[in-house]
């Protein structure tokens, strides 16, 4: 796993099997993650790698992330639910993700194109963690086991990769998780998915994958 952010740049995040290789997901978005580095760096946050990916800080509270999935780059925001967005231009990693929100990005010129947008709601998202405001969470409606929250507590990196997934993928995991009646089972089986979970693949494309080999 990286620990520094220009290496994230140059080789991905380290945490699958594609790392360092030319099919990294983060070689697919490496001109607009850089653009969005230099933005969020002209916010005054503090920078950081945690996760494997950049992370960006004010007083050591997380505020923001900068991701790559397979189908876009991201500016991930922690407490992206209490942002006022009235222009409407953040989206959910997923349609049960609670508390954070994207700026999702395909090309530069979009980066481009939002710029002024960007810094305004990164310092919107700073004034949130100055005033100490948290997210209320609400009861999710497909119950997840709790080792895998445990787990994305101390993984956001792997929340968003999950949350990003389609909502038949999410069940299949949740269901393959949830399975085992002993925790450390079920933690076993979660840490075995992680590189699938985050290279966005499901547990059916595995399968399907062997079963053509």
């Amino acid at each position: 796993m990286n620990k520094s952010v220009d290496n994230y740049l140059i080789e991905g995040c380290g945490r699958c099997e594609l790392g360092g290789t030319p099919d990294c997901k983060v070689h697919r978005w490496t001109e607009e993650l850089k653009l969005l580095r230099g933005i969020v760096q002209d916010c005054g946050l503090t920078e950081e790698c945690k996760w494997g990916a950049p992370c960006y800080t004010y007083q050591g509270k997380n505020i923001l992330m900068l991701s790559a999935l397979r189908e876009y780059c991201c500016i991930s925001f922690f407490k992206g639910s209490l942002l006022a967005d009235a222009k409407s231009l953040l989206v959910k990693p997923g349609p049960n993700s609670q508390a954070a929100r994207l700026f999702k990005f395909v090309d530069v010129g979009k980066v481009k194109e939002l710029e002024t947008n960007i810094k305004a709601y990164i310092f919107e998202a700073i004034e949130i963690e100055k005033a100490g405001l948290k997210v209320a969470f609400k009861t999710n409606p497909e119950p997840l086991p709790e080792e895998l929250v445990m787990k994305f507590e101390e993984d956001p990196v792997l929340k968003t990769s999950f949350e990003a997934l389609t909502p038949g993928r999410q069940r299949g995991y949740i269901l393959h998780f949830s399975q085992p009646k002993q925790s450390k089972t079920k933690i076993a089986r979660i840490e075995k998915c992680i590189p699938m979970i985050l290279s966005g693949i499901g547990l059916h494309d595995k399968y399907q994958s062997g079963k053509r080999g």
